[in-house]
């Protein structure tokens, strides 16, 4: 008789580990979730930083090219009036990153070469540290932009694995309500099912 009743409560007892495996998976779950969620927020929150650092850099690269082509204007000028005192008075306020390009466009002769780059401004040689500053932090920003939408992504997906525990919770329950044996092993068998194919599932993702 007590085999008898051991073997007629087994589903209960199934049911009842299933129910306590799934609210711990649940809670874990949506632990997960919510550090992912964090994730996600100091992600875009580094980028919109490294944005606004790129958009500052950007303005002064901008403000010193006006400065460049102002003072190269004027040098110009005087060169175009044979002032030669005017022409190096320009000529030596020319800012430090400016005079290696103007350098290398005067050594191609630019005022009897017809093939000679346009102006200093042409030459591989005028580089901005203001803009390699701005250039690098872009790229910081778009890949912290990218590391956000990943964690947008597993956080989804933890979120999606809380509803799929919470339902093999419900059919656990559920199981336990019925007295017909034949419904209540195959609810008891979804719930098994969707308990231990989400566990799997969540086994191949990353932890935050």
């Amino acid at each position: 008789m007590t085999e008898e009743r051991a073997h007629a409560r087994w589903p209960e007892l199934v049911a009842t580990v299933l129910l306590a495996l799934a609210t711990v998976a649940t809670a874990w779950a949506s632990y997960q979730a919510r550090q992912w969620t964090g994730e996600q927020a100091q992600s875009y929150s580094r980028a919109n930083a490294a944005r606004v650092e790129s958009a500052r850099n950007t303005g002064t690269a901008n403000q010193l090219t006006g400065i460049d082509v102002a003072t190269f204007i004027q040098w110009i000028d005087a060169t175009a009036h044979k002032d030669a005192a005017l022409a190096t008075f320009y000529r030596a306020r020319f800012r430090p990153e400016f005079k290696p390009a103007f350098d290398a466009w005067l050594a191609t002769r630019p005022l009897v070469t017809p093939n000679a780059p346009r102006s200093p401004f042409a030459m591989p040689e005028y580089r901005l540290a203001a803009t390699t500053a701005a250039d690098a932090l872009e790229k910081k920003a778009a890949s912290n932009a990218s590391a956000a939408a990943v964690a947008n992504q597993r956080a989804n997906d933890y979120v999606g694995a809380v509803v799929l525990f919470a339902s093999a919770l419900f059919f656990a329950g559920i199981s336990t309500k019925l007295q017909s044996r034949g419904p209540q092993l195959a609810i008891l068998g979804m719930g098994c099912l969707l308990f231990a194919g989400t566990t799997i599932w969540l086994a191949t993702q990353p932890l935050a």
